[in-house]
């Protein structure tokens, strides 16, 4: 290389470099003085692409039942990312307005099972760039979901990447799944599901006293979900410790009237619970628009009455064992919720924050006009 190319090649560098970290000034500044503003959000996406050997060629699931079942993931994947989930997305991006400050994502960013370390990554990379191309290279905060961790070496290349990531989209150090930024004086706590890091936890809610508002991120819900897997929550597993754990959370959550925002379940869900002192409000996303009926609103279940109902139906799990009796764990909660609704429902979202209101714009599929409002508070 000569001398004039490589001058020019490093000035290049250089000022790519200095309007990249001005870049993360400006979105941390433009982050603190907010009283009203909105946030676009994406359920789980499950990126993928056809065909599945792009990034599946190296799979190599031995259980049976698993294996047919993931496979089946990765055909439906590809068939959603043809034409609809692209639609979707486009929709998204135009919810973008002058107030927008970030777009959240809620964990299952990709599908996983890449069965390689450097592939994962590069699946990780992918969706990372497309979607921020896309949504108009807002900040984007995602949370770690049970897929992004999923595969050979695939936990180890999500928190290698992703912190780094995340670091560089809020303008702030970030060294672990489970962290906190704030928008203005309202708290967001972004916390690992998949390995919970309660000595963390506590700490940012110690950190984070007086907020406005406290939103909790999370993949999994904070409370039991309608379906076969409903122990699959924060600290839900049916042992002392975690029985324990999840209600020292939970009152922790409710007297810091936490609103959560969530998804794993696909089902755009709203759960409003009083219990412990305090109060919890819900919300359940979903963008894994995988049949063309999803991108239409109905609802399925409404009302404390139906919350555990749609488990009674399910006999068996994906393994084909039976499903066990989980009535007492959904009493526990079904006292408390005073709003319960449930659509299987897929689409993006438009969250409004301000002072003494908050709420969520569904919309259905790529559907231009609002196909519900959720008022959260």
């Amino acid at each position: 290389m000569d001398r004039r190319r490589f001058i020019s090649l490093s000035a290049s560098g250089l000022l790519s470099m200095a309007l990249a970290d001005e870049m993360a000034q400006l979105s941390a500044k433009a982050l603190k003085n907010d009283k009203e503003y909105s946030i676009v959000i994406l359920g789980d996406t499950h990126f993928d692409t056809e065909p599945a050997s792009v990034y599946h060629s190296n799979y190599n699931e031995k259980v049976e039942w698993l294996n047919r079942v993931q496979r089946a993931e990765f055909a439906r994947n590809g068939e959603m990312w043809r034409e609809r989930c692209p639609r979707l997305l486009k929709r998204a991006s135009k919810l973008i307005t002058p107030d927008t400050k970030m777009v959240f994502q809620m964990g299952d960013l990709i599908q996983g099972d890449c069965g390689k370390g450097e592939v994962h990554q590069k699946m990780l990379s992918d969706v990372m760039n497309s979607f921020k191309k896309e949504l108009g290279n807002l900040p984007f905060v995602t949370v770690v979901g049970n897929h992004d961790i999923r595969g050979v070496d695939a936990k180890e290349t999500y928190h290698r990447y992703m912190p780094q990531r995340m670091s560089e989209e809020l303008g702030k150090p970030i060294k672990k799944t489970t962290f906190s930024f704030n928008i203005g004086k309202d708290a967001y706590i972004v916390i690992d599901f998949n390995h919970p890091d309660d000595e963390e936890v506590e700490k940012l809610l110690k950190e984070t006293e007086g907020a406005r508002h406290t939103f909790v991120i999370i993949h999994g819900p904070l409370f039991p979900y309608d379906s076969a897997s409903c122990r699959w929550f924060y600290h839900g597993k049916n042992t002392p410790e975690h029985t324990a754990a999840r209600r020292h959370f939970r009152e922790l959550f409710a007297k810091r009237n936490v609103i959560c925002l969530c998804g794993h379940v696909h089902t755009t869900e709203l759960a409003d619970w009083f219990g412990d002192g305090g109060r919890i409000t819900q919300m359940t996303m979903n963008s894994v628009w995988s049949k063309d009926e999803l991108g239409t609103y109905t609802v399925a279940y409404e009302g404390a009455a139906q919350y555990g109902e749609r488990r009674k139906k399910i006999a068996h799990n994906d393994n084909g064992s039976e499903t066990t009796d989980e009535t007492p764990l959904f009493d526990e909660y079904r006292t408390g919720l005073k709003r319960y609704s449930f659509s299987f429902a897929a689409g993006s979202y438009k969250m409004h924050v301000s002072k003494k209101h908050i709420s969520i714009d569904f919309y259905a599929g790529d559907s231009m006009d609002i196909s519900h409002t959720f008022e959260l508070r």
